[in-house]
């Protein structure tokens, strides 16, 4: 089973990957339904300007990636010049044509560097293709290690340098100075930031979100206390102007966060309350626990697997407090 169909079976919370193995092998046919169902062909890439030299790729809304009907597929950061191409992530390997000939037309130099945020396919499956090219791939050990479990893993897919917990490894190329920011264990347990100071953007990777509720990978390492210290730490490093882009969504400001954790909290102590109840997890979810969020959070009721967006993330916090 590859790792990518691994990684989406945490989109149905119920099952966990240590589970009956009958129950592991009918929720991987349902992931690859998922993958099967995405229309590669049809997504189209859009072109996003910040900066003379820092650009964004990301997939078009729409139906052809039902997993993300936002925009398909992960974002792609891209700081152009005479040194070369520093990428940041690489979205779904089938539709690397279509990155590639975006980045034509933007630069005709080459792609020096490529980094991960973290390991989900949307954000890594085309890292083959542009190594081959010649790009030298950056991204965190675990997500490294996360990766290699997978069988039959194209070694240009893993990671070539990694690196750990620590300070920022900061590139300076093209005016600009890069940083490769670890966080703990959040979105999955390999994230990274990924701050361009000059021109004040930070990519945030998808502990953030802003179409539907958060999505917490803890079957690849992920935790909400994670997130939420991570969105403690993008607070203390964004100033009033910053831009802060997420994998997925639109991009916000530092005060967009605030009211965004504070809807974490507030639907986690809810949920805390209807276990203190004795509730099972299927009454906490019944008792729509993000009901006052719903019609506020585009995507809140979108499908996400076994039910919506707030089930999962309903399912998610009920895991995580269980523990």
């Amino acid at each position: 089973m590859d790792l990518q169909l691994a990684t989406m079976l945490s989109t149905w919370e119920d099952i966990h990957l240590k589970e009956a193995p009958m129950k592991l092998l009918a929720l991987t046919a349902l992931a690859t339904a998922a993958y099967a169902q995405i229309n590669y062909p049809k997504i189209e890439i859009l072109t996003e300007r910040y900066t003379p030299n820092l650009y964004m790729l990301a997939g078009a809304p729409g139906d052809a990636d039902q997993n993300h009907p936002d925009g398909a597929g992960g974002r792609i950061g891209l700081l152009v010049g005479p040194d070369g191409i520093f990428m940041v992530d690489s979205q779904y390997e089938q539709v690397t044509d279509r990155v590639l000939a975006a980045i034509r037309k933007i630069s005709p130099q080459p792609i020096r560097y490529l980094a991960n945020t973290h390991l989900h396919v949307d954000h890594t499956g085309g890292n083959g293709n542009i190594v081959k090219l010649g790009a030298i791939l950056i991204a965190r050990e675990e997500l490294r290690s996360d990766m290699a479990r997978a069988a039959n893993m194209d070694p240009a897919r893993l990671p070539a340098v990694t690196y750990g917990m620590g300070d920022p490894i900061k590139f300076r190329m093209n005016g600009e100075v890069v940083d490769l920011i670890p966080i703990r264990a959040a979105h999955t347990g390999g994230d990274t930031i990924v701050r361009f100071e000059n021109a004040d953007i930070v990519m945030i990777g998808d502990f953030y979100r802003n179409f539907g509720y958060p999505f917490i990978d803890t079957n690849n390492g992920g935790s909400l206390k994670g997130a939420l210290e991570a969105l403690d730490y993008l607070m203390k490093i964004a100033g009033p102007n910053t831009k802060l882009i997420p994998g997925h969504g639109t991009i916000i400001k530092r005060e967009d966060i605030i009211p965004y954790r504070d809807m974490i909290l507030d639907v986690r102590s809810k949920v805390e309350q209807l276990i203190k109840q004795g509730k099972s997890v299927q009454e906490a979810v019944a008792a729509k626990p993000t009901s006052a969020y719903d019609a506020k959070l585009p995507g809140a009721l979108g499908p996400a697997g076994n039910g919506t967006s707030a089930d999962r993330f309903v399912r998610m916090l009920y895991s995580e407090l269980k523990k």
